[in-house]
């Protein structure tokens, strides 16, 4: 059963440790992600072959217990935005890393206006300076649903949550300046 306390590795190494076509376009996902190593890029493209074998698994047989999995994996895909809601299993098999790497908090919180790069968001996230629905998030490769999508926010104990702090993004503040001015000029 092995040791409760030692996490066992969630991912595999490459196959071919210096291919250089793999290698180039993992440091290009490198620098576009600010993925601080490539184990963490491993572990996304681990999640992805879950996705993609348990698919291939439901592809081939016909029975209840594969229906019912089919949409739960389906439903479980849909509420991580990685596919649309009428999509079938041959589009779990169209998922490419890049549409799991955008789903990472850490590309959201940019996506989303909350940090200015990538570098800053991680930091954001791992001094425990961002929220997702009510709970504090020190993972930068945790995975955003879209029902969390909309509650990314800072911390009511973190200094980035008032308005005029210096490091928060200009376009936050921009938008809370325009929604007191409307705001005002409805009183």
């Amino acid at each position: 059963m092995g040791d409760p306390r030692k996490a066992r590795k969630t991912y595999s190494n490459p196959k071919k440790p210096w291919d250089k076509a793999r290698l180039e376009a993992e440091t290009i996902l490198v620098k576009d992600y600010c993925i601080s190593n490539k184990r963490e890029l491993f572990k996304m493209r681990a999640v992805l072959k879950k996705f993609t074998l348990q698919a291939k698994k439901l592809l081939s047989s016909t029975s209840a217990q594969a229906e019912q999995e089919k949409k739960s994996l389906l439903n479980k895909l849909h509420s991580l935005s990685l596919i649309g809601a009428n999509a079938q299993l041959d589009d779990v098999l169209a998922l490419q890393l890049t549409n799991v790497l955008e789903r990472r908090l850490q590309t959201l919180l940019v996506r989303k206006g909350l940090a200015t790069t990538m570098k800053q968001a991680r930091q954001f996230i791992v001094h425990q300076h961002i929220k997702v629905g009510g709970k504090s998030i020190t993972a930068p490769s945790y995975l955003v649903s879209k029902n969390e999508e909309n509650n990314l926010t800072f911390l009511e104990k973190s200094p980035f949550a008032q308005e005029d702090h210096p490091e928060r993004p200009e376009q936050i503040t921009k938008l809370n300046e325009s929604f007191k001015k409307a705001n005002t000029e409805l009183m």
